[in-house]
């Protein structure tokens, strides 16, 4: 499976794919961050997440992407303006007809590390050695990315073939 992880935001848009399976190593396809600038009229940096991310999509050619679901923070501004990232990216990814999953913060750090509270240097650090790469990646919104797509390789491949196997277990025009 080949996962693009995207770390939602305005200024820094992380992104990172991978490529494997559960209970296999994993490889690192790309990362890296589409930037924008805070002085850019907002329009125009939306413009520009989304050029980044197509064209992201049109050189990885994931499976399934995996965004970083926004949570509640203190600072509305900066939650607004990551909500706007992530929805930009499932647009991207939906329009191409790719599914798209939405994790946690909290289950990314768990997946990653094995620990739901993991601080940044941590998730950088497992991030590293998970993909054998010879540094961490930076800045850390490139590797929370790579993160994302860890998680996804790992628990959203199993939630996908169980939706599936649900499908399929479902006679036509019975309701679930």
């Amino acid at each position: 499976m080949r996962v693009l992880g995207v770390d939602p935001g305005l200024t820094r848009c992380g992104l990172g794919a991978v490529e494997g399976r559960p209970g296999a190593p994993l490889t690192m396809l790309a990362v890296g961050v589409v930037r924008t600038g805070a002085d850019q009229e907002l329009g125009t940096r939306l413009v520009g997440i989304e050029a980044g991310i197509e064209q992201w999509l049109d050189d990885v050619r994931p499976d399934a992407v995996a965004v970083e679901r926004v949570f509640s923070q203190h600072n509305v501004r900066t939650v607004m303006g990551t909500a706007q990232a992530a929805g930009i990216a499932v647009l991207c990814a939906a329009r191409r007809g790719l599914p798209v999953a939405l994790h946690t913060p909290s289950e990314v750090k768990a997946a990653v590390t094995g620990s739901g509270t993991a601080d940044k240097k941590q998730i950088g650090a497992m991030v590293t050695r998970l993909l054998r790469l010879p540094e961490m990646p930076k800045p850390a919104d490139a590797a929370d990315a790579l993160a994302l797509a860890i998680c996804h390789v790992w628990r959203g491949g199993a939630q996908s073939r169980l939706a599936a196997a649900l499908a399929r277990a479902t006679p036509k025009g019975a309701r679930r």
